[in-house]
């Protein structure tokens, strides 16, 4: 399927087979910013923050599963296999916390006149929202959308409320206005004009003023097309897919295709299982060439830090790493010396993970491994987050339903 320009974000590397990899080079690219409440200034990790941050990625996928059936009426494939959402639940003493643990932000503008804003992209969720004129003291320092300033905003006549793990929330009112992005416009495109921002979104420790949602409708909160898919029906993009490099420096996000200069070789393909976040199938993963973790469902979300699974597989793969041991609170302790030799298979195409994505500094002479676990979630699926996206380009492909992994250039 073909309409009109495009948009790069990149910061994955994944390798292509099995259908011809996009070579018209159409788009436009946008630089991304990371800022990660998981790290230090000094780039070493802090435990307690990414503690928070595997419980706050498993609470943001349960929220999806209930917005799934809400918009279908029927349950989302994987909700059983997610125990309950408890508010303010705690583990290790660390409370839940709506902490937006991964950003990969840049800028958009929206309204008429338009007015620019940065936002988080986010595989993970499909809503986009900015705060709004009657946000107070939580929005400070963010800027500010004010729909009553924009000759084409219009009024959904409805609200909305996206709830935490630790009983918080953003809230306010729905409207349609004109977004764009590097002159890519929707125009119409739902977001949500905040009246609350709860603390993990301060300045402080969100530095982006909003969120933009890049997975399906389906989970939307709105019931409404998430941005690419207004471009898409807006005829403003050449081809129905977008990608992300994710690497610490020169990280894009390319709407309308793959910038053919950040990876090599072909795209290897993986079919989306189930529309609502962008949710394949995983083949297993390896330590050292011997697989650890059989087959399951992963879900590649740019908002998530680690790799989070289940407690059993996550053993199960350091089991053959001799260093590491479980700290009982989601997370694993590894020499900082290893060379785990971990890889993901995709497609029957191994990508492998490099120690520098992989070992995490404490900043204790201790390190934490890229595999975490989480209690609430059953073997059925891992949740791929930004210890993998590092190493592969990622293309989402949403007119054919699939993803992408290529080598990264």
């Amino acid at each position: 399927m073909h309409f009109s320009p495009a948009f790069i974000l990149s910061s994955l590397p994944f390798l292509v087979a099995a259908m011809p990899t996009p070579q018209t080079q159409t788009g436009i690219t946008i630089p991304l910013a990371k800022r990660s409440s998981a790290f230090r200034a000094d780039g070493t990790v802090d435990r307690t923050a990414l503690r928070a941050s595997i419980k706050s990625s498993v609470t943001k996928i349960q929220r999806g599963f209930a917005t799934y059936e809400r918009n279908t009426g029927a349950a989302h494939p994987l909700a059983k296999a997610v125990k309950p959402i408890q508010k303010r639940a705690t583990q290790g003493g660390i409370t839940l916390t709506d902490d937006a643990q991964e950003l990969w932000y840049g800028t958009i503008s929206v309204g008429t006149p338009a007015k620019k804003f940065t936002v988080d992209f986010d595989t993970g969720s499909s809503d986009l929202f900015l705060p709004g004129p009657s946000c107070r003291s939580s929005c400070s320092s963010h800027a500010v959308y004010s729909p009553n300033t924009s000759s084409t905003a219009k009024d959904r006549g409805q609200t909305f409320s996206l709830s935490y793990g630790d009983g918080s929330t953003v809230s306010g009112e729905q409207y349609t206005d004109t977004v764009a992005i590097a002159g890519l416009t929707a125009t119409g495109q739902a977001l949500g004009v905040a009246a609350t921002y709860s603390t993990g979104f301060q300045s402080s420790q969100f530095p982006a003023d909003g969120l933009m949602g890049m997975a399906f409708k389906s989970i939307s909160d709105y019931n409404a097309n998430p941005f690419f898919q207004t471009l898409i029906a807006n005829n403003a993009v050449s081809e129905s897919a977008f990608s992300f490099k994710l690497s610490q420096s020169g990280a894009q996000l390319y709407l309308g295709g793959a910038d053919t200069s950040q990876y090599t070789g072909d795209f290897t393909f993986v079919p989306v299982d189930q529309e609502g976040y962008w949710q394949v199938t995983m083949d297993g993963a390896s330590v050292k060439s011997k697989q650890v973790v059989g087959g399951r469902s992963a879900i590649i979300d740019t908002g998530t830090t680690l790799i989070v699974g289940d407690s059993q597989s996550i053993a199960s793969a350091y089991s053959s790493i001799s260093s590491a041991q479980d700290n009982g609170d989601g997370t694993y302790s590894i020499d900082c010396s290893a060379s785990p030799d971990i890889t993901l298979t995709f497609s029957g195409q191994e990508f492998s993970i490099d120690p520098s994505t992989f070992i995490l500094a404490n900043g204790d002479g201790t390190c934490i491994g890229g595999l975490s676990y989480d209690d609430r979630i059953a073997s059925e699926f891992w949740i791929v987050g930004d210890v993998f996206l590092q190493n592969v380009y990622t293309h989402f492909d949403v007119g054919n339903g699939q993803v992408g992994f290529a080598k990264l250039a």
